[in-house]
């Protein structure tokens, strides 16, 4: 395989996994938005689609399968190889995600309980 070749599988390995990232992101941000508009049927669900993202990472020893495929198109191991972010965002990026995805879910749940009196 040709360097362009390596080149381009490599920026569609991180745009894919870019892509999943913001997905991802969006429904963390997605649960405390939903129960505070009431919508706690897409709460659940957007909670349920990041669990469901955290079993895969546990599958993979807390690594996206994407990292690895990444990993065949360059000798590169930053933090932000595999996916286009910030290296610091990179490395913090479970830290700072699983944060706000807790602090989300308590928010929900706050607020369901409120509902439910």
């Amino acid at each position: 395989m040709d360097a362009a070749s390596t080149l381009r599988r490599l920026q569609l390995v991180k745009l894919a996994h870019t892509a999943a990232w913001a997905f991802f992101v969006a429904c963390i941000a997605g649960v405390p938005i939903a129960a505070w508009a009431g919508r706690f049927d897409v709460a659940l669900v957007c909670g349920v689609a990041v669990l469901f993202e955290v079993g895969i990472l546990i599958v993979n020893a807390w690594s996206c399968p994407l990292t690895a495929v990444a990993a065949r198109y360059t000798d590169d191991r930053r933090a932000n190889f595999d996916i286009y972010l910030p290296e610091v965002v990179a490395r913090h990026n479970k830290g700072i995600f699983g944060t706000l995805y807790v602090a989300g879910i308590a928010v929900a749940v706050v607020l369901w309980l409120e509902r439910a009196r």
